[in-house]
């Protein structure tokens, strides 16, 4: 029981994994576009008319779409089509001529078809043949049609056939794409009938096709595109647009992608506590933020009340730009939050990778799982390398109130150092190193600096570079003494002030002479004595 109350909370945390970004509804024939993100087909096709693209939305499938289109009333002329022999199909497309599906004929230069995806804000490319050269994503599919059972979403489905009032409908016929009671059932499919070989399924609102179907040549595919990234049927094989592409069978790309999000998923779930301390200091470091955000804003707002109605309008802006700082990183705290709850366990992206895996299809689950395994990836690689997503401190926020009068209109926040120039023509490694630099001409202050440097001859060491560090440097060189000899030094400095630290400068590299010279060593000192007088 608690089991199947834990499987019923996942599904219910899932549904915003299940709506469409376009119309906020859960998905209805979803497609799937080239970014990998899904958008219903309605939706896509509305999208693609307000765009100005008229005759591109056609349907990804070539099912009927009524009772009465099935299969037996399409028209002759299309049963008795037949393809090309594969040789002749090979040399037209090898040779450039005639046409095949997506191709017309005379369009030497066809128009492309870009869709603006409303998940991503990114403009995707169709091709020539719109949205009917997209594949429907099944797998999530089924999976609305699992949550809308689980959670009890909408009414009773009613039979398509019966005269009003219609009763509710116990059957469902995925060759006529209809629902049926009991009695319809038997009137639309009589005995001794091709029609009497028709399966009924459960009553649905949304039928599908049994397989997977290219869209390009309406055959089943077989295979798996890795240089494409794109499932493909035996005919697209051949095809000039995959010549040389490494092509695997579709049950190679089926296993080791569902072994992929397997592993993720295992991770992210084995990790629950961490998850939590995350999300925990995340909750910390907003409640320290908005503590920090109001406490610069006071301060802020006592300095500038000082200066008089001169620096009213001016503190307005401050107190403006301060919180729009504070709430932009409210906001990516917040969106990490969210982001790791997703990774608790019963939540949405688990809830839904959980019903992925029950995918026993393995095309729909190759296609289904891409976009998943991404997502799951991206989670993975931000639980390893954690930190909170913006900074709690507001140091930046701070006013320099000593400037003149004159500079009131200039009046701004602090700003960090910018990045020093390392002065080549004084930089120099002999017994010792010597290290000078200067701040660009318009940079701020900088109150002390910190001179880092590192010897790059020896090996690496497993993880993060390891700098030695000269903290609170006053002026702008510095000696470092006892170098090892014969060796390669990088350095580098940043300066600091009261609205923090700046960036680094460009990293020097010197090299260490083989054996120390004690004249020249004299020398050093007499060098540093000049730049440093008592």
């Amino acid at each position: 029981m608690a089991a199947k109350r834990g499987t019923k909370t996942s599904m219910k945390n899932m549904e915003k994994e299940l709506l469409c970004p376009v119309c906020q509804e859960m998905y209805k024939q979803p497609l799937v576009l080239p970014c990998t993100h899904n958008v219903c087909q309605a939706c896509a096709r509305e999208v693609l008319g307000q765009q100005g693209y008229i005759g591109h939305g056609g349907d990804p499938s070539s099912e009927p779409t009524s009772p009465a289109s099935t299969p037996s009333t399409r028209s002759p002329r299309l049963s008795r089509r037949t393809l090309p022999k594969p040789d002749r199909l090979d040399r037209l497309l090898k040779s450039g001529f005639g046409t095949y599906p997506g191709r017309k004929r005379g369009a030497l230069h066809p128009q492309v078809i870009m869709f603006p995806c409303p998940a991503c804000q990114g403009d995707v490319e169709l091709g020539e043949r719109g949205l009917a050269g997209l594949f429907r994503n099944l797998t999530l599919e089924r999976v609305v049609e699992r949550y809308r059972q689980s959670v009890s979403v909408g009414g009773a489905i009613l039979c398509q056939l019966c005269k009003p009032p219609p009763l509710e409908a116990t059957k469902g016929c995925t060759e006529c794409r209809a629902t049926f009671c009991n009695e319809c059932f038997k009137l639309f499919h009589p005995w001794g009938t091709q029609k009497a070989q028709h399966e009924p399924t459960l009553p649905t609102l949304s039928f599908r096709p049994k397989g997977l179907m290219c869209p390009d040549h309406k055959e089943e595919v077989t295979h798996y595109c890795k240089t494409c990234q794109r499932l493909v049927c035996q005919l697209c094989r051949v095809r000039r647009t995959h010549s040389g592409h490494k092509i695997t069978p579709v049950l190679s790309a089926y296993q080791a992608l569902k072994d992929k999000l397997t592993k993720s998923l295992t991770y992210i779930l084995g990790n629950q506590d961490t998850v939590q301390t995350q999300i925990c200091e995340l909750e910390e470091a907003v409640r320290h933020t908005e503590v920090s955000g109001q406490q610069a804003k006071e301060e802020v707002s006592q300095l500038v009340r000082g200066l008089g109605a001169v620096l009213e309008e001016k503190r307005a802006s401050l107190l403006q730009a301060i919180e729009e700082c504070q709430q932009e990183r409210l906001a990516r705290l917040s969106a990490q939050i969210q982001e790791h709850r997703s990774l608790l366990d019963g939540s949405g992206l688990v809830g839904y990778a959980q019903e992925v895996l029950k995918e026993t299809d393995q095309p729909c689950f190759v296609q289904a799982a891409k976009q998943l395994h991404n997502r799951i990836a991206r989670a993975t690689e931000a639980l390893q390398t954690f930190r909170p997503a913006a900074s709690s401190s507001f140091r930046h926020c701070q006013l320099d109130v000593g400037r003149e009068m004159k500079l009131l209109t200039e009046l701004n926040f602090l700003r960090v150092p910018e990045a020093p120039v390392i002065d080549t023509q004084r930089t120099f490694a002999y017994d010792q190193i010597f290290l000078c630099w200067r701040l660009p001409p318009h940079s701020p202050p900088a109150w002390h600096y910190t001179v880092e440097f590192r010897r790059t001859d020896v090996p690496a060491q497993p993880g993060p570079t390891r700098w030695q560090r000269r903290e609170e440097v006053r002026g702008t060189s510095a000696l470092l003494e006892n170098p090892d000899t014969g060796s390669v030094y990088v350095l580098r400095v940043r300066g600091c002030n009261k609205a923090g630290y700046g960036e680094y400068s460009e990293d020097v590299h010197l090299h260490t002479p083989p054996a120390p010279a004690l004249p020249l060593a004299n020398c050093v000192s007499e060098f540093w004595q000049v730049f440093h007088p008592l």
